[in-house]
């Protein structure tokens, strides 16, 4: 046991009473004060009287975690991802139920099994009135994310630990468990509060998705980057329109303080729409988020409803569904734009492609068929994964899985177990079963690799290894598992460049450019017309209109952010008109000052928008003030540059000149320019590079 000396016991005894008695904080913190009171005066505890845990029986456990199956059932995998996030092997996720009792535990086997003689173990009862002070306790008692460090305990026996707790909410918004870090490690508590908040809402949605399989999911933000992410508001409506559930952030959003105020309102009390037309608009678009406003106000939101689990498993399985219309036909891939939610589509070729993407997909689908891989590149928002979909959808290997791994969105401390797997056993609290890995998942049909540029070194080799022999090892295991798929991979970063840097293999990358195709840009694509109108027709319904000038506009706009851009334009000018055909008033700021030849200075002014963010690069760093800072000029360059110039087609020398009045405008502070368009300084580098614009003496700020 992790017991102190006696004086030591005695000295954190004398201070938990001295604070009780004299009626001060405990180390500045009234929390933990407030405890040692309730512990004292209401529990009647004595911190110099260490007492053991009390322990449930076998079967009482059981009878609890069979009453608590669901909770558990969302928690196990959320819980294995934030231990392994923490990379602490002196830590332990904990799982509570509202009467203190764990009720599951992922740690380390020899952590486990150090802290096991202190009660960390399930089936013991850590409630306040148990074990005093605590994280887990607290956490029930003040009900309220709580932090309790080493001596900040009640008992001395548990000051080697550090406990941090949150509380986690059911769907009808009351506490139904307790979320810990107990470790033995100085861990950031701030910190660990994010992230311990973070799984919990993961949990909480997913209690939602369970408790409600038989209703409508409905997803909305007044930010449309959010939906589908962990920040958006989630409801469960039923058949009927009523609302039957609603997670933390649906009532934050909403202005509501609890489930109370909303639960069996229908969803035209919420929003301005029923619920009929958002079924039937966010098939429609493809289940990307659509506008609505909040009833009797001016709040706007965007919203996706979907059909209920039990419906969408239906259709999945080729079970005779009623489907208002749907996002399997030929304009699914009509942009080329990858979707917040995925579907999986014909084989057919779409319709709206142009000939010069048409052949690369044909191209993608002859070479892969013969075992080639190939190496996708383009720049951000062009549709990688939506084309690769398309690859696979048309390759023999349609009948299997397609599996993207998305290797800049996934830490480095998980993308290991995401790609390999684990074995059963590797850590306590891992899934019984172990986890298959992503290369596993695929195997039989596609592995898509995006972002493979940002994959860190020491995995790519183990990457290399997997692609040479086609087996996989999963973490924890020595068991070798055979695998076969079709590769693709995709990234907007240059490869080779990253190879003369020594930041990926050569080796990987030979062995994944079996076939290098290229994605181009919305700007020269032949298709912008149709392009325009299709998604125009998926955000706004088929009803929606452009003025001549708004298409004008829109056709001799370059794009910078691709298609993904053009959708948001798109979807916030459908707000804007409210059903009146779209005219310059409704278009950004940047597009409504842009004519033929001022375009190219919207091109840099649209990097604003959120969706043409996705700047994977590394940063460079410039200048704060420079206002002397040198540049050349297209007269005074040197050969190089200006047959460099010379390439440059008209709305690119456009956007140089005037991204060059806007550098003078602004003293050529790169920073000062970068905030005025609301993008990253690597993002306006990238461009500045682009149209051969070169800065003197970079320095660090």
């Amino acid at each position: 046991m992790m017991l102190l000396a006696d004086g030591r016991q005695g000295r954190h005894a004398d201070r938990v009473m001295d604070v009780v008695r004299g009626g001060f904080e405990a180390q500045g913190s009234e929390v933990v004060a407030r405890s040692w009171r309730r512990c004292m005066d209401e529990y009647l505890l004595h911190p110099d009287r260490p007492r053991e845990l009390r322990t449930l029986e076998p079967h009482a456990l059981d009878d609890r975690l069979g009453r608590m199956a669901s909770l558990l059932e969302c928690a196990r995998h959320e819980m294995a991802t934030l231990y392994q996030q923490l990379s602490d092997p002196e830590a332990a996720v904990v799982l509570t139920d509202t009467d203190g009792v764990i009720l599951h535990m992922v740690a380390a086997p020899d952590f486990a099994a150090e802290v096991e003689p202190l009660g960390l173990r399930p089936g013991v009862v850590w409630s306040e009135t148990e074990a005093g002070t605590n994280g887990m306790g607290t956490c029930l008692a003040a009900a309220a994310p709580v932090s309790v460090r080493r001596d900040e305990h009640f008992y001395t026996q548990f000051t080697g630990l550090t406990c941090s707790a949150v509380p986690v909410y059911d769907p009808s918004g009351e506490i139904t468990a307790v979320l810990d870090v107990s470790s033995r490690s100085s861990l950031a508590q701030q910190h660990l509060l994010v992230l311990l908040g973070m799984t919990a809402r993961m949990i909480e949605n997913r209690l939602i998705d369970a408790c409600f399989r038989h209703a409508h999911p409905l997803h909305f933000h007044s930010r449309p980057e959010f939906v589908y992410t962990l920040h958006e508001g989630r409801l469960a409506v039923a058949d009927d329109g009523r609302i039957l559930a609603a997670n933390r952030s649906a009532l934050f959003q909403l202005g509501l303080s609890t489930m109370a105020e909303i639960r069996s309102r229908r969803v035209e009390d919420i929003f301005q729409t029923s619920q009929e037309d958002l079924l039937q608009r966010s098939t429609q678009s493809s289940f990307h988020p659509v506008v609505t406003f909040r009833a009797h106000a001016s709040h706007r939101f965007f919203a996706v409803m979907r059909r209920p689990a039990q419906e969408a498993n239906a259709l999945q399985s080729g079970a005779a569904v009623p489907l208002a219309g749907g996002p399997h036909g030929p304009q699914r891939l009509a942009g080329l734009a990858p979707r917040p939610a995925p579907v999986r589509g014909g084989g057919s070729l779409p319709t709206l492609l142009d000939a010069s993407l048409a052949r690369q997909v044909e191209i993608g689908r002859r070479v892969i068929a013969r075992h080639t891989p190939v190496l996708l590149c383009g720049e951000t928002g062009s549709g990688k994964e939506v084309f690769a979909r398309a690859v696979h959808d048309g390759s023999p290997r349609a009948g299997g899985a397609f599996v993207a791994v998305n290797c800049a969105s996934i830490p480095d401390s998980l993308i290991e177990s995401e790609l390999f797997g684990y074995r059963a056993g590797a850590f306590t609290g891992a899934q019984r079963s172990g986890r298959r890995g992503k290369i596993a998942q695929a195997d039989g049909g596609t592995l898509f690799l995006d972002e493979i540029g940002d994959m860190p070194l020491e995995l790519q080799a183990r990457l290399l290894r997997v692609l040479e022999e086609r087996q996989v090892t999963p973490l924890g295991s020595e068991e070798v598992i055979t695998v076969d798929f079709q590769l693709l991979s995709a990234s907007h970063r240059n490869l080779l460049e990253l190879v003369e840097q020594g930041r990926f293999r050569e080796d990987l990358y030979y062995r994944l450019a079996g076939v290098e195709l290229r994605l181009p840009p919305l700007r020269e694509r032949s298709d912008r017309a149709e392009l325009i109108r299709s998604l125009l027709v998926a955000e706004g319904g088929a009803e929606s209109q452009l003025t001549p000038q708004a298409q004008e506009r829109l056709m001799a706009y370059p794009w910078p952010g691709n298609v993904r851009q053009l959708r948001h334009v798109l979807r916030s000018a459908c707000a804007l008109s409210d059903g009146e055909p779209i005219g310059l008033e409704h278009l950004p700021a940047a597009l409504q000052n842009a004519s033929a030849g001022t375009s190219a200075r919207a091109a840099v002014a649209s990097l604003s928008t959120p969706t043409a963010l996705a700047d994977g690069g590394e940063t460079r760093r410039g200048t704060e003030a420079a206002p002397n800072l040198p540049f050349l000029d297209d007269g005074d360059a040197d050969e190089d540059l200006q047959e460099a110039l010379r390439k440059l087609n008209p709305i690119q020398a456009n956007e140089r000149k005037l991204l060059l009045k806007m550098l003078e405008q602004h003293r050529w502070n790169v920073s000062s320019v970068a905030k005025a368009f609301d993008v990253s300084r690597n993002t306006l580098y990238r461009r500045l590079h682009k149209l051969h614009i070169p800065l003197s003496n970079p320095s660090e700020d």
